[in-house]
């Protein structure tokens, strides 16, 4: 039902001879949670508890896909309209508590209006039923087609391309993904399995999640694949999704697995969810991502020849990293990547030290010279520069990668390996689950440390010039010039 219903019943009723005042609402237009670099990402007035994304695919990817998407809240204001994230999909017909209710569109919000007032603290289920198109560009995310199928590839703006939501890492909720597919193909989704349902040459697969997570991790992937399993760290089940053809060619890859789980718990403690993997895509993106459990990879990355097994490892190991480092412990503003990309991005760097004997303060002192190129191109690491509308991905930059890391590695010769450690797994520990702003990080440092790093936090996140490396008076930062901007998550720069 579009709005213009209830604008003309109140036009009625104001030229009827009864004494009648009709209330009508402000034009609906698009909100946000007021973060500086995405503003209309997200929405005010409500918390989203949990997502049910039911999708039926009838075999090809490049037609919208019939959607039904569910989401159960909790009001946080008092409502009488509900802003949601979504483009590149039809609305065919919202339900707010099982009434039907009206809606329109403006920017990339669906906004609807709620059958009468909602007070704060109340629960608010909404359904909403709608077609999701993978038709699109795939430059700014969303769906990604495969030689075969589908993937997901949301960050950092491009769940509400696939599903409405609460498009912003601020606001986590748990997942229920069921989809529908030709039977000769193989659904994968970030959780456990939680059952699959044949019927008349199609099955349905579904999925759940055991902790919340992020709309921009949502990984859903539908092609004709194999799915390997294995056993980690403590018994945690692994499973990997490759091309049925491929799965022979990856094996090598990826029984690395284990042992880098094993790798990183001996950094930061116990991986923090129920599963993990990763999934192997016949697709060219540009990029990995750390799809929650389910890491998307390039086919490319594995079966090229053009990268070292080193490198390989490491960018393996910086997407798993961000199981931490960026899923479990998700950042409250997208100011706050350097968080994500910065951890992922040290330890990758570690784990090179240690198994290919590529040194970190090598890559430091490199990345050091580079720094002020990088901040004049990109902003300071805890401020970036806004993205440019028509290509998003460009917030992820150097400077939040190589950039980022470069201030943990400041950061641990300013307290010591010691207090740097227990940092690490304090974080990771006592956000598990949440959100968490980079003053969080900063203030817990402080008081891990024993005295105050503001000074030393607001150079090296805030300023236009990169601090003295404590320990190495010595390095210098090169005169910046126009450097090439965009770094795509996570690829690092290919090896010389």
């Amino acid at each position: 039902m579009p709005l213009t219903s209830r604008r003309l019943r109140a036009a009625l009723l104001a030229t009827a001879s009864v004494t009648l005042v009709a209330a009508t609402l402000p034009a609906p237009e698009p909100l946000g949670i007021g973060d500086r670099l995405f503003p209309h990402l997200g929405n005010p007035g409500y918390d989203v508890l949990s997502y049910d994304v039911s999708l039926t695919y009838k075999g090809s990817n490049t037609k919208p896909l019939d959607a039904v998407t569910t989401i159960d809240a909790r009001t946080t204001a008092p409502l009488e309209r509900i802003n949601l994230d979504f483009a590149r999909g039809a609305v065919r017909s919202v339900e707010v508590n099982g009434l039907n209710s009206e809606f329109a569109t403006a920017g990339e919000d669906l906004i609807v209006d709620a059958p009468s007032r909602i007070p704060a603290g109340a629960p608010l289920r909404i359904t909403v039923r709608h077609t999701s198109d993978p038709s699109g560009d795939q430059a700014n995310g969303g769906w990604v087609r495969t030689a075969d199928g589908l993937a997901m590839a949301n960050q950092a703006d491009a769940a509400h391309r696939v599903f409405p939501g609460n498009d912003h890492p601020a606001d986590k909720a748990y997942f229920t993904f069921r989809v529908t597919a030709p039977k000769e193909l193989t659904v994968v989704a970030g959780g456990l399995p939680a059952g699959k349902r044949e019927h008349a040459g199609a099955a349905t697969w579904t999925y759940r999640t055991a902790h919340p997570m992020a709309t921009e991790l949502a990984q859903v992937s539908i092609g004709r694949s194999a799915v390997l399993h294995r056993t980690g760290p403590h018994g945690l089940p692994l499973r990997d999704v490759a091309p049925t053809a491929d799965r022979e060619k990856l094996e090598p890859w990826l029984s690395k697995t284990p042992s880098q789980l094993a790798w990183m718990e001996e950094q930061v403690g116990p991986y923090p969810f129920e599963t993990y993997g990763l999934l192997v895509a016949d697709t060219e993106t540009g990029f990995e991502l750390e799809t929650q459990t389910l890491s998307l990879f390039e086919r490319s990355l594995f079966t090229g020849t053009g990268y070292p097994e080193w490198y390989v490892d490491s960018v393996m190991v910086h997407e798993l990293a961000h199981q931490w480092f960026g899923n479990s412990v998700s950042p409250s503003s997208w100011s706050d990547l350097w968080l994500n990309e910065g951890h992922a991005t040290w330890y990758e760097a570690r784990y090179a030290e240690e198994h290919a004997q590529k040194p970190l303060e090598l890559r430091m002192r490199a990345a050091y010279a580079r720094s002020d190129t990088w901040r004049a191109a990109g902003g300071p690491p805890a401020h970036p520069d806004v993205p440019t509308p028509d290509h998003k991905i460009s917030l992820f930059r150097p400077v939040v990668y190589d950039g980022s890391a470069l201030i943990l590695y400041a950061l641990r010769e300013e307290i010591g390996e010691a207090a740097f450690d227990r940092l690490e797994r304090t974080w990771v520990r006592v956000h598990r689950n949440g959100s968490a702003t980079t003053r969080h990080f900063t203030d817990l440092a402080s008081r891990i440390a024993g005295r105050d790093l503001t000074a030393f936090f607001d150079g090296w996140l805030y300023a236009e010039k990169t601090p003295p490396m404590p320990g190495h008076p010595d390095w210098r930062s090169e005169t910046p010039r126009d450097a090439a901007g965009g770094q795509s998550p996570a690829r690092a720069p290919k090896p010389e």
